[in-house]
C-alpha cells in the first residue's frame, strides 16, 4: 500500500472488498449458525487493517446515512412481480439474481457492467502508477475508463520510443496503453477530458491523429468528455499541490500561489472555464464535427441549473452527460467546499428526472445498494472514483476487479428482488422515502432549477 487515505470515506469496507471480494456481500461465515442478523447489525464481521471492516458502515460520519437525498432512500421490492413471471416463461423455469443481465451501453461504449471509471487527473494519488493499474483492472472487467484533466499540460505528451529523451510514455499515453493492452474486443472505451488548459495543449487533436489510439478510435472506442465543472468544489478548476521547480515550471500555463503555509511547496490552480447554453452547444458542435469517429461526453458540477444543463447537452448530441454529485471525491480542495457547496447527487438525480439520454452518476458509489439507488432514479450507470483508487492501492493486481465483483453481485441481488433482470428497467417506484407519501415515487420524476 502506498499510504493512501480518504477520510470521511468508508475505507475500511472498500479495502476489505479489494481483498475479500464477494465474501464481503455477507455476514463472516464462521458467524453462522451462532448469531443472529437484523437491521443495523454490521455487514460484516472481518478485521481490515484499521478494525473491523462494518464499523465503516454503522459510522455515521462517514456519510453512509448524511442528507444527500440518496442514502436516505430504501430499495423498495413489490409483492407482485409481472416481470419475474415474464422472466420464468421465458426460461421455463424460476428465474435467480443470476438471471440479472448486467450488460449495458454507457455513453456510447458496450459495458460488461453499468459502471465506468471516473476521471483521474493530474493530481498525484491518481497520474501515477495507481491510475495505470486502475486502468488495466477496468480493462479487464470491460467498463469504460475516463481519465481526467490537466495530463498533458502537467505530465506532458510522449509517445516512448520516439525519440524522447528517456524512451518513456507520458502519463495519459501510458493510462490508455495499459488499458487498450488488456481490455477484450468489442466492450470499453476510454475517455479523454479537456479543460482549458488542455484545450491550449491540443490534448484531443494530439490523441486523435496518435497512431497508437487508432485502434480505440477506429473500433468506436475513443470518446472526449467537456469538463464543465467537478463535484468537490463545483464552479473552481482543478487544484494541486506543486513543489517550487515545479511551480516554477507550471506557472506560465497555471495560477500558482504560495497559499499553503510551507515555504516547499506552492498551490496550482486550473482555470473553471467560463459557459453559457450557447458555448456549450457550440463545444459539442465542435467536437462532433472535428473528431467523428469520438463518442462525446460532458462533466457538470452538481449546480442548481442541473436538468437546464444536462437537457442543453443531450439537445446538442452528447452521447452522456455525467453529473458529479457534491459528495465526490478529488485530491485536494478548500475545506469549505467539500461540505458546503453543490448539490448532492440525490437531488441532482430528482431534478433531471426523467433523462434525455445517457445519465452517468458520480460521487461516493462503492457498494450495490448505492448503486441501485442512483440507477432507478436514472443513472445509466454510476462511476467509481476513490473506491477504485483505494482497492488499487490494496492491491494492484486485482483489488478493483474484487470490489466491483462485490458491487456486482448486490447489485444482481436487489434488481433480482424488485422482479427485475435489467438494470434499465429499474425506476423511481424502486426506492422509498421515508418523508414521501405511500403509492409515491420516492423522489418526484421531473424537477425544477
Amino acid at each position: 500500500m502506498s499510504g493512501l487515505r480518504a477520510a470521511g470515506f468508508p475505507e475500511r469496507a472498500v479495502r476489505a472488498r479489494a481483498r475479500a471480494g464477494t465474501a464481503e456481500v455477507f455476514p463472516a461465515a464462521d458467524t453462522y449458525g451462532t448469531e443472529l442478523y437484523g437491521a443495523g447489525a454490521p455487514a460484516a464481521g472481518r478485521e481490515g487493517p484499521d478494525g473491523p471492516a462494518g464499523l465503516d458502515r454503522l459510522d455515521g460520519r462517514d456519510g453512509l446515512n448524511g442528507p444527500d437525498g440518496l442514502d436516505g432512500l430504501r430499495v423498495a421490492p413489490p409483492v407482485f412481480m409481472p416481470r419475474r413471471l415474464e422472466k420464468l416463461i421465458e426460461l421455463g423455469r424460476e428465474p435467480s439474481y443470476e438471471d440479472v443481465d448486467l450488460r449495458t451501453t454507457v455513453g456510447g461504449f458496450p459495458a460488461e457492467l453499468p459502471l465506468y471509471l471516473s476521471a483521474f487527473g493530474s493530481t498525484r494519488a491518481g497520474s501515477g502508477d495507481l491510475g495505470v493499474a486502475a486502468g488495466r483492472q477496468a480493462a479487464r472487467l470491460g467498463i469504460p475508463m475516463v481519465i481526467g484533466e490537466n495530463m498533458v499540460p502537467v505530465h506532458g505528451y510522449r509517445r516512448g520510443g520516439d525519440g524522447d529523451h528517456d524512451g518513456t510514455r507520458s502519463a495519459l499515453l501510458a493510462r490508455v496503453a495499459a488499458y487498450a493492452e488488456t481490455v477484450a474486443d468489442g466492450v470499453g472505451g476510454v475517455v479523454v477530458q479537456q479543460s482549458t488548459e488542455d484545450a491550449d495543449s491540443e490534448v484531443w487533436n494530439l490523441l486523435y491523429s496518435d497512431p497508437g489510439t487508432r485502434p480505440l478510435r477506429d473500433s468506436g472506442r475513443l470518446g472526449f468528455e467537456l469538463k464543465v465543472g467537478q463535484g468537490a468544489k463545483p464552479g473552481l478548476g482543478g487544484m494541486t499541490v506543486v513543489g517550487t521547480a515545479e511551480a516554477e515550471r507550471l506557472a506560465g500555463q497555471f495560477t500558482v500561489r504560495d497559499l499553503l503555509g510551507d515555504p516547499g511547496r506552492r498551490l496550482r490552480c486550473a482555470t473553471p472555464g467560463t459557459f453559457t447554453e450557447e458555448i456549450v452547444r457550440q463545444q459539442l458542435r465542435f467536437m462532433r464535427n472535428n473528431f467523428p469517429l469520438a463518442r462525446t461526453w460532458v462533466k457538470f458540477h452538481p449546480g442548481r441549473d442541473i436538468a437546464h444543463a444536462a437537457a442543453t447537452a443531450w439537445a446538442a448530441g452528447a452521447d452522456a452527460v455525467t453529473v458529479d454529485g457534491a459528495e465526490g471525491g478529488t485530491g485536494w480542495a478548500p475545506r469549505v467546499f467539500l461540505d458546503q457547496v453543490g448539490l448532492p447527487l440525490g437531488e441532482c438525480l430528482r431534478r433531471i428526472g426523467r433523462p434525455g439520454g445517457d445519465l452517468l452518476a458520480a460521487g461516493r458509489i462503492w457498494e450495490g445498494g448505492r448503486a441501485v439507488r442512483a440507477l432507478a432514479l436514472g443513472a445509466t450507470a454510476v462511476g467509481l472514483g476513490r473506491a477504485a483508487l483505494l482497492a488499487v492501492d490494496e492491491d494492484p493486481r486485482a483489488g478493483l476487479v474484487r470490489l466491483v465483483e462485490a458491487l456486482a453481485l448486490e447489485t444482481r441481488l436487489l434488481v433480482s428482488a424488485l422482479g427485475k433482470y435489467r438494470t434499465a428497467d429499474l425506476d423511481p417506484e424502486d426506492v422509498w422515502s421515508p418523508d414521501t407519501p405511500a403509492g409515491s415515487p420516492a423522489l418526484p420524476v421531473g424537477g425544477h432549477s
